[in-house]
């Protein structure tokens, strides 16, 4: 198969450069043209994507090579972009910025490579003039497989400052395809984990979005990228697809001992939890067992999440529903597993906690056995509180916002058996919050964590899997296999 889709990599020489702004005016812009634009963005982040959505009526997909591995980069890739006109990829951090001491592993220039396409550096020109050139020239020279084609020059003061900038990259060779001015209008709103996200702030958002477009519509040469994009190198292989994904998973690798911990009894068997019992999952009138429903939490305080997954749940055999902690008072009818990302339970804490007849069908359900997948945002609402905010207390923790950013990728293995794996299995995931849970881990661990400390992290309880771990599915199909095989049989 032979992956041709125009496509741009919109990167920058560092963070708050403007991608986002630049990117998602683009992929607007494009849009409003009649173009079936498919947005992506390099690394972990869930907040970008959000944005990138708005702006083209697609879902917003991630490529993180860290999380996922090189080799899913073009067919996750492919998978986002079928049957699309452009797809626009937008960077993280620096152009060269990736997994810390890995080299290049996870940086927009491994991922700008992988797919053959041709990057545009977007440029903070608020400080400089003749500078530009170097920076540029050094940009594009450090490393020949990056083709760096075109230069975006953002925050531009006058057309005095404009002037100059355009003629020190004459002498760079790489050519300038758009100048944008300030605009306070199209300033998104950040807190302490970064951009509001979208389903906060929707209105507003699409306001933003608008003008972004608006911006990149005056400030830039369409005509130029989207040639600029048709010139990217044919990539072959099959598109990603979920189906195949999760039939190829390979079992479950055997227990082995890590960080210490001793080697798990073969003669054990865990006593099987109590069973919980809200709908058979027998049909009546065959007795074939129909699909497990899995409600996903979602709304304006669990945001954080990869379209992949809900992908791997249905292709593995699961009904999906998704409903919002904040406005539902029960889960959805017949829940036979419950998955709840990541977001922001410590800004909604008050509202969530109020919402005490969902709590307790949480409760319910999680202490009925049924597997519960919960990272991050999920594992404080399983807590007991949030800086004193009752929650679901299905953990014996305690959660509380702390001055400290936790921030990074880690190496991972599974501790304890659970809903999602057996111990042994290896993931990468990735850090990113500002809360502290005490106790940090529970009897049952959920990961050994390799890097920064050798540490255990999270919770392994009847059912329920959580931790502060994001993880990509897409790298180990086989934990959404097991997490709805469990889900039929618990």
């Amino acid at each position: 198969m032979v992956i041709s889709v125009p496509r741009l990599v919109l990167a920058a020489p560092s963070s708050g450069s403007g991608k986002t702004t630049v990117a998602t005016g683009l992929m607007a812009a494009f849009a409003s043209r009649g173009l079936a634009v498919s947005p992506h963005k390099v690394g972990p982040d869930y907040i970008d994507p959000g944005y990138h959505a708005l702006a083209t009526g697609r879902v917003g997909r991630n490529l993180d090579a860290y999380l996922c591995g090189t080799e899913l980069i073009a067919p996750l890739f492919a998978h986002g972009a079928r049957g699309c006109d452009l797809a626009v990829v937008e960077g993280v951090m620096g152009l060269y910025d990736g997994a810390a001491g890995e080299g290049e592993l996870a940086s927009t220039a491994q991922v700008a490579k992988l797919l053959r396409a041709p990057v545009v550096l977007v440029v903070d020109a608020s400080s400089q003039s003749r500078s530009v050139a170097a920076l540029v020239h050094g940009f594009a020279s450090w490393d020949p497989e990056v083709r760096v084609s075109g230069v975006i020059l953002n925050k531009v003061g006058s057309s005095r400052h404009e002037e100059m900038l355009r003629k020190a990259l004459d002498e760079s060779g790489v050519p300038v395809l758009g100048c944008l001015r300030r605009a306070a209008q199209v300033d998104t709103p950040a807190r302490h984990l970064g951009l509001v996200p979208v389903a906060e702030r929707r209105s507003d958002a699409v306001d933003a979005v608008g003008a972004m477009a608006e911006q990149v519509r005056r400030g830039c040469d369409l005509d130029a990228l989207y040639a600029l994009a048709r010139g990217a190198g044919e990539l072959s292989g099959a598109a990603w697809d979920a189906a195949a994904a999760v039939v190829s998973s390979p079992p479950p690798p055997l227990p082995v001992p890590t960080l210490g911990a001793a080697p798990p009894d073969p003669r054990h068997r865990p006593e099987r939890p109590r069973p919980h019992t809200p709908d058979g999952l027998k049909d009546r009138g065959t007795g074939l067992r129909a699909a497990p429903r899995i409600a996903v939490a979602g709304g304006a305080a669990f945001t954080f999440s990869y379209a992949e997954h809900a992908e791997l749940l249905t292709a593995a055999g699961a009904e999906v529903v998704t409903f919002d902690p904040l406005r539902d008072e029960q889960l959805p009818d017949g829940t036979h597993g419950l998955v709840i990302g990541g977001g922001f339970p410590e800004v909604y804490a008050p509202e969530l906690s109020a919402n005490e007849p969902l709590r307790k069908a949480v409760a319910e359900l999680a202490f009925g056995g049924a597997p519960v997948a919960a990272e991050c945002a999920g594992l404080l609402y399983l807590s007991r509180d949030i800086d004193g905010q009752p929650m679901c207390g299905v953990l014996d923790v305690s959660a509380r916002m702390s001055e400290r950013l936790t921030l990074g990728y880690r190496d991972a293995v599974a501790v304890s058996d659970s809903a999602l794996a057996v111990a042994g299995t290896r993931m990468r995931g990735h850090e990113f919050h500002r809360t502290v849970v005490e106790p940090g881990a529970g009897a049952a661990p959920a990961w050994g964590v390799r890097a920064p400390e050798r540490r255990v992290e999270g919770f392994v309880q009847q059912g329920v899997h959580a931790s502060y771990l994001h993880t990509h599915w897409a790298s180990q199909p086989g934990v959404a296999r097991r997490f709805v095989e469990r889900c039929r049989t618990s």
